[in-house]
């Protein structure tokens, strides 16, 4: 199978190799042996999954070259700490680290900047949420925060919503293979109903079918507030075929909002 060609950062990701397990586990003995020259193997062999890990990010609006140098930091640190001892597969200890790298940077390059105050607010919170799980196995409530950390649960509210990493409205949330959902499908606006949206969208493709007379004069009408005798001297017309084109259109877009069944 043909391999497409992507270039990131100057490299082919087509031609980027892809280690085996065993062979990761080999040239694992072989650094933490001392032999340290396998380290660049080893980064190239797992380029691949920083890119993978890069493209969940793909709209968050940063240069995909300067994500993926981020990810290759942390895999470089995630080459650096890993211990064959830990058991478990490099990728699975590699990912959450990638992914961590990334987003830090992210927080701390975003366009929206918090405060260093909110920040510090933030991290005491998520510090003593995993102290609390670990004393306690379960989720703290923020009462439970406010008491420890000695800040009031707004405050905590605050902090925790302003680290979050924006989310695009074009975002997949799910997919089973098919049609993916995004973040927008599972938004809804409760200030104004389903039927009105669909009222307005009507109403929105019935206009764009008028003539070009009728669109003036609607607009004139509904926008400006222009009475038909004026509407008449702007376009050279009667009174009488003002009147009649407006509830013409008028006409042709109630149709298109109650259909004859």
């Amino acid at each position: 199978m043909t391999r497409t060609k992507v270039e990131i950062c100057g490299i082919d990701t087509s031609k980027l190799p892809l280690l085996k397990h065993e062979q990761m586990k080999e040239l694992f003995k072989r650094l933490q042996a001392g032999e340290h020259v396998v380290k660049d193997e080893l980064v190239m062999g797992n380029l691949r999954l920083v890119l993978s890990l890069v493209q969940r990010f793909a709209y968050r609006g940063e240069q995909a070259d300067d994500l993926f140098q981020v990810g290759c930091i942390g895999l470089i640190k995630s080459i650096d700490n890993f211990d064959l001892k830990h058991n478990v597969r490099f990728s699975t200890y590699a990912v959450p680290m990638i992914i961590g790298e990334i987003k830090r940077h992210l927080r701390d390059h975003h366009s929206v900047r918090v405060s260093r105050s909110l920040r510090d607010i933030a991290y005491k919170a998520m510090k003593a949420k995993e102290q609390f799980i670990t004393e306690h196995l379960q989720e703290p409530t923020l009462d439970d925060l406010s008491k420890m950390i000695e800040v009031p649960v707004e405050d905590i509210l605050l902090s925790l919503d302003a680290i979050q990493d924006p989310v695009s409205l074009q975002e997949p949330i799910f997919s089973d293979g098919g049609d993916a959902i995004y973040m927008m499908d599972q938004l809804c606006d409760n200030d104004v109903s389903e039927e009105q949206w669909v009222t307005f969208f009507t109403v929105k493709e019935s206009f764009q079918n008028l003539d070009t007379r009728q669109k003036t004069i609607l607009s004139k009408r509904i926008y400006s507030g222009a009475t038909q005798t004026e509407i008449a001297m702007d376009l050279g017309l009667s009174q009488a075929q003002i009147s009649r084109l407006e509830k013409s259109a008028l006409s042709t877009i109630q149709s298109q909002l109650n259909p004859k069944e």
